[in-house]
C-alpha cells in the first residue's frame, strides 16, 4: 500500500500555513493516520515528493486506542482521530489530507490549543459538591454520557462554536447530561441553569454533532434528555391537566 499523504504544516501560531507531501507506504491494511504519522516521523531519512527532506511532524497522541482524543484532527476534510483513521479506507478517493482542527488556536502543525474548551467547562461548574448517584432509569444514559473523550471534534462541525462566546457546545452538553442524571433537587438546579445558558440558548438543532463523535455517542438522544429536564419541564412542569 503507497498513500500520499497532504500534511497541512506550520512552524507557529504567528507563521502562515503550508502543505507538506509525502508518500507512505505500508504492507499493514490496518494502517492508521496514527501510525503513518509515527513512521514518518522515525525515518531519520525523510523525504517529500519533491526529494526534499523535511523535520518531523509535530502532534499530539497518547493511548493510540480511542479512548483519549488528544490525536483529534481533520482527516479528508471530517475532524477524526488520527488513532482510528485507516489509510486503506480514505486514500480509496485519493491522497490523504491531513490538517489541525481550525475552531482552537493553532499551536504548530497538527497541534492546536484546546484549553478554551476544558476552561469554558470549568466555567459552567460541571461538578457535584456532593458526589451523586446515576438511578436505575437513568442508567443507560449515565453511560451514554460517561464515554465523552472531550477530542473537540463535535466542536469542530458545529457551525454555532467559537472559543471564548458563551455557548459550549455538546462539549458541555455531554457531561451536563451525565450530572443531571445523577444529581440531587439543590445541585440540580445550577446545572440546569448552566445548561440553558451554554447550551440550549446557543444551539442552533443542526445536529451537525450527530454522526460526528470518534465514541459514538447519541448526541440527539443527549440534548432531547437535557431538553426535557432544563427547560421544558422548568417551563411546562407547573401546568395543571385539562
Amino acid at each position: 500500500m503507497q498513500i500520499r499523504l497532504d500534511i497541512t504544516r506550520r512552524e507557529s501560531a504567528a507563521e502562515q500555513s503550508y502543505l507538506l507531501s509525502v508518500m507512505f507506504e505500508s504492507d499493514d491494511p490496518a494502517a492508521t493516520v496514527a501510525s503513518a504519522l509515527t513512521e514518518i516521523n522515525a525515518d531519520s531519512g525523510r523525504r517529500d515528493i519533491n526529494g526534499r527532506p523535511f523535520t518531523p511532524v509535530r502532534w499530539e497522541c497518547s493511548c493510540l486506542q480511542k479512548k483519549c482524543g488528544a490525536c483529534a484532527m481533520v482527516i479528508n476534510g471530517r475532524p477524526m482521530l488520527a488513532c482510528d483513521a485507516r489509510l486503506a479506507e480514505l486514500s480509496r478517493r485519493g491522497a490523504v489530507t491531513v490538517e489541525p482542527l481550525k475552531k482552537f488556536p493553532p499551536v504548530a502543525d497538527l497541534i492546536v490549543d484546546r484549553s478554551g474548551m476544558f476552561e469554558a467547562l470549568e466555567s459552567a461548574g460541571l461538578w457535584l459538591e456532593n458526589g451523586g448517584t446515576v438511578g436505575s432509569e437513568n442508567t443507560d444514559l449515565g453511560f451514554e454520557a460517561s464515554r465523552c473523550l472531550q477530542c473537540g471534534c463535535c466542536l469542530e462541525v458545529c457551525p454555532n462554536f467559537y472559543v471564548g462566546g458563551e455557548f459550549f457546545g455538546m462539549a458541555a452538553a455531554v457531561p451536563n447530561t451525565r450530572l443531571l442524571a445523577a444529581a440531587d433537587d439543590a445541585a440540580a438546579g445550577d446545572l440546569k441553569a448552566s445548561y440553558r445558558k451554554h447550551v440550549y440558548n446557543g444551539c442552533g438543532k443542526s445536529l451537525a454533532c450527530r454522526s460526528i463523535c470518534p465514541a459514538g455517542i447519541d448526541a440527539e438522544r443527549l440534548l432531547v434528555s437535557s431538553n426535557a429536564a432544563a427547560v421544558w419541564k422548568r417551563r411546562f412542569g407547573g401546568r395543571k391537566k385539562r
